[in-house]
């Protein structure tokens, strides 16, 4: 039996996928139950507990072989991440407790950097928390999600353009499906070894550049897509056009200028490599119709 957090998500939601195709029994650690039913109807065992609750969090790891366990997603934090330290420290206390098999954790590009990270903090806060557990820990260290571009769907459908906040457009990034993070998380949690393990998981081996993911989107919406590098002094008027309060788009600018500049980067020594399949051609398809 698995243990998976998010699994209502995409990423968690993935990680239980692969896992019920393999035949193998899962727990989800859910907020709300009402949110799972489509779960609980497919034999999925559910374990009511809010992220931050190490007591909860012990009893959706009990018993299990393997647990997934992640951070909710949050692309406007509070400054110095005070509800990430909260998730973070409920997690490391309830493997502590509750010691299951093995642990693998939803990680981040550039998790490796001491320093500017932005967003991508809270998983190098996660990754230093949890390194020293008695049981296997495994990091899944993603690259961007193909999903993130979704929110502007409508945007490129209307308007012919496809804005970035990466540069240089031509640049080769590691984007990846949501998907195929999961399948990763899954064939690692069916794996067995000692210590500590780290993979980049990105897509197909190589990356794709952005003008790439434009003809991608060109070709699925059967109209002409052009790629727009966003000038920085634009960030600040773009995020907040978002949604994105205004104190609190610093950790995002940060995040985008460490992609840019080279520090947040794949290739790292010391790491094993996983390449999902799905390639941006093929996720525009299918998510255009």
């Amino acid at each position: 039996m698995f243990t998976v957090m998010g699994i209502t998500g995409k990423v968690g939601g993935a990680v239980a996928e692969n896992l019920l195709a393999a035949g193998k029994e899962v727990r989800g650690v859910v907020r709300d139950p009402a949110k799972a039913a489509s779960w609980a109807g497919r034999g999925v065992e559910l374990v009511q507990s809010a992220y931050d609750d190490e007591a909860g969090l012990a009893k959706a790891f009990a018993g299990a072989e393997g647990a997934f366990a992640m951070i909710p997603p949050d692309f406007a934090p509070a400054p110095e991440l005070p509800d990430q330290r909260r998730v973070i420290a409920a997690i490391s206390r309830a493997l502590v407790q509750a010691k299951p098999g093995k642990a693998v954790f939803l990680s981040s590009i550039g998790s490796e950097q001491p320093s500017g990270l932005g967003l991508i903090t809270s998983t190098r806060l996660l990754e230093e928390a949890t390194r020293t557990l008695s049981i296997p820990v495994a990091y899944l260290r993603a690259g961007s999600f193909m999903e993130n571009w979704l929110g502007a769907l409508d945007h490129i459908r209307a308007t012919g353009e496809m804005p970035f906040f990466y540069a240089p457009l031509d640049r080769k990034f590691p984007l990846v499906a949501t998907r195929d993070i999961g399948l990763a998380g899954a064939t690692v949690l069916q794996e067995s070894w000692d210590g500590v393990r780290v993979l980049e998981v990105g897509g197909p081996e190589g990356g794709t550049d952005l003008l790439e993911a434009a003809a991608a989107f060109s070709k699925a919406l059967g109209r002409d897509v052009k790629a727009i590098q966003l000038p920085e002094v634009a960030w600040q008027t773009v995020l907040e056009g978002m949604g994105m309060p205004a104190d609190r788009t610093g950790l995002f600018i940060e995040m985008v200028k460490g992609f840019n500049s080279g520090w947040i980067h794949f290739g790292n020594s010391g790491t094993e490599k996983f390449h999902g399949p799905t390639t941006i051609e093929a996720f525009a398809q299918e998510r255009v119709k």
